[in-house]
């Protein structure tokens, strides 16, 4: 049997009113479950593909980042936590996005599952006016969450695309 990236579990959905962290935090769930679920229904194969010939851009490159991008931002940066960095952060050479093997597909999916809950675990307990300092000044964590909704967003709107290119699928 040929495996598939797997579908999101179950709707997400937030809140419309309200405090803010809530609203924040249901916006994130719903990018990152866009992401996850423009993936779903595809093959290892399919998720390591360039059909855009002027990009690098893949399914699975998008994956490999945004789990990255998780674990710096808020497991690293925000908690603190003392972990190593994902795809050769420190070589800024866009390793996740350039070493693409159909064969990594399943365990990068399974990563990136891994990392948004270690992440949305991570920062549960913290103010949202808790700072971090990035390249020598303050940021809130509520800045981070408005960042990371706007990283989602744009390679979601990327993703799109790409699996449009794959398949025809749209509207995911």
């Amino acid at each position: 049997m040929t495996w598939t990236s797997p579908a999101p579990a179950g709707e997400v959905d937030g809140p419309m009113t309200g405090p803010e962290r809530p609203i924040l935090e249901g916006v994130l769930a719903w990018q990152r479950s866009t992401l996850v679920n423009v993936c779903a229904g595809l093959t290892a194969e399919q998720l390591a593909a360039r059909p855009i010939a002027s990009t690098n851009l893949t399914l699975l490159g998008l994956v490999r980042h945004m789990a990255k991008v998780e674990r710096i931002w808020l497991r690293k940066r925000v908690a603190g936590e003392a972990i190593g960095h994902l795809h050769r952060f420190e070589a800024r050479d866009d390793t996740d996005f350039c070493v693409i093997d159909p064969a990594d597909a399943e365990a990068a999916v399974a990563q990136l599952a891994e990392e948004q809950a270690a992440a949305a675990a991570a920062v549960v307990g913290l103010d949202l006016d808790t700072e971090i300092d990035l390249h020598g000044g303050p940021m809130s964590l509520r800045m981070v969450h408005v960042h990371m909704i706007q990283e989602y967003a744009r390679h979601n709107g990327h993703a799109d695309l790409i699996r449009e290119a794959i398949d025809g699928v749209t509207g995911r």
